[in-house]
């Protein structure tokens, strides 16, 4: 890649494939970097818009001490929020059933926290978006959970399945952001990054 970004190795700290595509996709140079420390508990009385920053922060902490010079770590949590409950990842099929009867004919809010760090500074945003979906039967319902198994995704739903085809009847943000990296203001906070 050309530009601001050259010079410079991108250290993705996740194991999620939809973050790993789609930054490979920015045309960016990285590599993957997994952090030791999966604690994601968050002070009970956080407001909701302000845990996934803090969720990507404390993913940061850890991995901050072994970058280069020339490296970027990219850290990032997502949160699915209807009428202030988060819902995360769900534990089983009937907890997954229980999340899409929730959301559905609803809106919630899908927010993507991220920081960017180096081994001198860290700077964080997040990305919020809201989705709005259809009624869903419990026909649909049980299908997607069969078919899919989105047990690995908060909110028990990924957009970029199914159940974003038949479901989602508009979004009000980044469609990038409810997959689960919000690239577009991404790659604009990492060209600050490397100009600051």
């Amino acid at each position: 890649m050309t530009g601001p970004l050259s010079n410079y190795k991108i250290v993705l700290a996740s194991n999620s494939p939809r973050r790993k595509q789609m930054l490979g996709e920015l045309g960016v140079n990285f590599e993957i970097r997994v952090p030791i420390d999966s604690d994601e508990s968050y002070p009970s009385d956080m407001n909701p818009h302000d845990i996934p920053e803090y969720l990507a922060g404390k993913k940061a902490a850890g991995l901050i001490p072994g970058l280069k010079e020339s490296e970027i770590l990219v850290t990032a949590d997502t949160i699915v929020v209807l009428d202030d409950q988060i819902m995360n990842k769900p534990t089983d099929a009937t907890d997954a059933f229980r999340m899409l009867r929730e959301l559905s004919g609803k809106k919630h809010e899908v927010i993507t926290g991220v920081c960017i760090s180096d081994k001198s500074k860290s700077r964080s945003f997040k990305s919020v978006t809201d989705v709005y979906f259809k009624d869903l039967t419990d026909e649909e319902i049980q299908y997607y959970i069969d078919n899919f198994k989105p047990f690995d995704k908060a909110g028990a739903y990924g957009i970029q399945e199914w159940i974003g085809f038949i479901a989602v009847r508009r979004i009000e943000g980044s469609y990038f952001n409810v997959v689960g990296l919000p690239v577009q203001k991404l790659y604009e906070e990492l060209c600050n990054f490397t100009n600051s």
